[in-house]
């Protein structure tokens, strides 16, 4: 990838149909590993078009919850949710030491994120689940979340990541999916991604003025107008092959 003003990251592995197009569009990619999608041949196609195009890989772990796609809170005690964890950056690091390559960080996926963002007890036990695996790697969280936080706590380098294409609350969390709005139309989230590279920040829902540290922004890979919303922004950054 040529060099970016910002990191560009998707959540890659999830059944979508172009996932080999973004993949020559972004600087990192974060795979599911079997929590919410992904099988070892969907991992092992991903982590190969990563491979190919020079794209950071991270995994994307999620609650064990594929009949909901990750996007439910579940009442799963510390313990089981660790091994759930832990069984999942495994696999992907089995098939990325068949590729001959390496994962370097960790994204929660869905619920998981969202629920460890403010949770900070949770976000301790992420944290230190992927400390006990490599304490090399990194934890992309929601920027000035408890995930953050936690992974700060516990030794781990991290990446602050913000959305493109989602909505914003004043206290810096995401609006719900289930509330009109929570996921941005494609020129609303061309301008806030832009807005975050230029100014440092965006806009929340009530006007409120976020200062937001990015080292990273998300487009969801599973949107239908993620090829083309990142192919604008690419172009827009400056950053095209």
């Amino acid at each position: 990838m040529d060099s970016l003003k910002i990191d560009l990251n998707a959540d890659l592995g999830e059944g979508a149909p172009h996932d080999a197009e973004l993949m020559a569009l972004i600087s990192s990619a974060s795979i599911a590993c079997g929590g919410h999608a992904g099988d070892v041949d969907s991992m092992r196609a991903t982590v190969l078009a990563a491979r190919a195009h020079g794209v950071r890989i991270g995994a994307h772990p999620s609650y064990p919850d594929r009949a909901h796609f990750g996007r439910r809170s579940l009442q799963i005690t510390p313990a089981k949710l660790a091994i759930d964890i832990t069984a999942q950056l495994w696999s992907l690091k089995a098939v990325c030491f068949e590729a001959g390559v390496s994962f370097s960080y960790v994204k929660p996926h869905g619920a998981l994120y969202n629920d460890a963002a403010r949770d900070a007890a949770l976000a301790d036990l992420i944290a230190g689940t992927i400390h006990e695996i490599d304490p090399g790697l990194a934890l992309m969280g929601l920027a000035g979340s408890e995930l953050i936080a936690a992974g700060q706590r516990a030794g781990l380098a991290t990446i602050s990541e913000v959305f493109a294409d989602r909505a914003y609350l004043a206290d810096g969390s995401l609006m719900p999916r289930d509330q009109p709005g929570a996921v941005l139309d494609h020129e609303a989230a061309l301008a806030q991604a832009l807005t975050v590279v230029n100014r440092g920040g965006l806009t929340a829902v009530d006007g409120t003025w976020l200062a937001l540290n990015a080292d990273s922004i998300c487009v969801h890979g599973d949107n239908p107008h993620a090829l083309a919303f990142l192919q604008l922004l690419h172009a827009r950054l400056g950053a095209a092959r």
